[in-house]
């Protein structure tokens, strides 16, 4: 055990750090939509958050750990070099976004700092990247955004008047509305713990196999450990990163009621699980929240301001920016390093 201390030292530390940063980047699209309908405390999030986050990495996190474990760069390349730079990189991309205080997606900032690394080192999976990942990050959040268009187009003002209102007062009266729309939100960050975990813990299961010189079949019971090692740094990185994200897409882009909400909530998460559970993709759930938002604002506000709008140029700024920064960074530390 000791001599396995000083390698894996360094990666676990960076694993956690990068787990804080994501809570906080997380709990926009985990909480935004209820905190925005001001049905939810925000010192009750980080709780809520975390204990959700924990329990989808642990149920339904498998193919994701597997896809950033294995399937974008061999497993014998993370070497506790290699792994603390694609941590790194990671978790200066995602640092930079929460500083700013635009939501930015874990998944893509994973995948790219990966992909950074293991087009240094000459071993990345074109095939996994192009093919699979990259048209997942494009269809999806259009299919958020459709889905959301349709609906707050056609659908919700035909239920708004006899059923909900967009005074959130009215919650008051309706604690069957209140509780599904929590409910939704943890759904959400289930989803979140299916999908973003393994961002931290698969690249340092991977090194711990490695380290410990075992066969490929202990991957999985080793991610496991380290799930419960990285996840509950998210409901810190909640507490003390979250707000201002949460600020940014609940408030500041369109108001929503508590009906809206709701379902922005469950098309978001059910999207993401769904590409977790089936094929293992990481994939961006804020990017996937973000664009539900703007459907809504594009009915409410127009395209127009939408698109004037600051919080959504900083959206599409940060969401261009970021991951690239991570793929360059760790391909220039690799390069510099090897």
């Amino acid at each position: 055990m000791s001599e396995l201390f000083t390698p894996l030292t360094v990666p676990f530390l960076l694993a956690m750090f990068l787990a804080i940063n994501m809570g906080g980047s997380g709990t926009s699209p985990a909480f935004a939509a209820a905190y925005g309908a001001n049905v939810i405390q925000r010192t009750l999030i980080p709780g809520l958050f975390g204990i959700m986050v924990l329990c989808g990495a642990l149920i339904a996190g498998k193919e994701v750990s597997l896809t950033l474990g294995k399937g974008l760069l061999e497993q014998s390349f993370f070497t506790p070099l290699n792994t603390s730079v694609i941590l790194l990189s990671i978790s200066l991309s995602l640092l930079l976004a929460n500083v700013i205080g635009v939501p930015q997606s874990t998944s893509q900032a994973t995948v790219l700092a990966i992909s950074g690394a293991a087009t240094a080192l000459s071993g990345l999976n074109t095939q996994k990247l192009f093919y699979e990942i990259i048209p997942t990050w494009i269809i999806l959040p259009i299919v958020s955004f459709a889905i959301m268009y349709i609906l707050s187009k056609w659908i919700f003002p035909l239920l708004k008047a006899k059923i909900f209102t967009e005074n959130y007062s009215h919650l008051r009266e309706h604690k069957i509305l209140k509780i599904l729309l929590l409910l939704a939100s943890m759904y959400v960050a289930f989803s979140i713990g299916a999908n973003n975990v393994a961002n931290a813990a698969a690249p340092i299961a991977s090194l711990a196999v490695n380290e410990m010189a075992k066969e490929a079949q202990t991957f999985l019971p080793i991610t496991i450990l380290s799930v419960l090692v990285v996840a509950p740094c998210f409901a810190i990185g909640s507490s003390l990163l979250g707000h201002r994200v949460t600020q940014k897409t609940g408030k500041e882009i369109v108001k929503v009621s508590p009906f809206q909400a709701m379902v922005l909530s469950l098309i978001v998460a059910s999207l993401l699980l769904l590409a977790s559970v089936t094929s293992g993709i990481p994939t961006s759930l804020v990017q996937l929240n973000g664009a539900a938002f703007i459907a809504l604002s594009v009915n409410t506000n127009g395209i127009k301001n939408t698109l004037k709008n600051k919080t959504v140029k900083q959206f599409f700024f940060i969401w261009i920016i970021a991951p690239f920064f991570a793929y360059l960074l760790s391909y220039s530390l690799i390069l510099l390093l090897k």
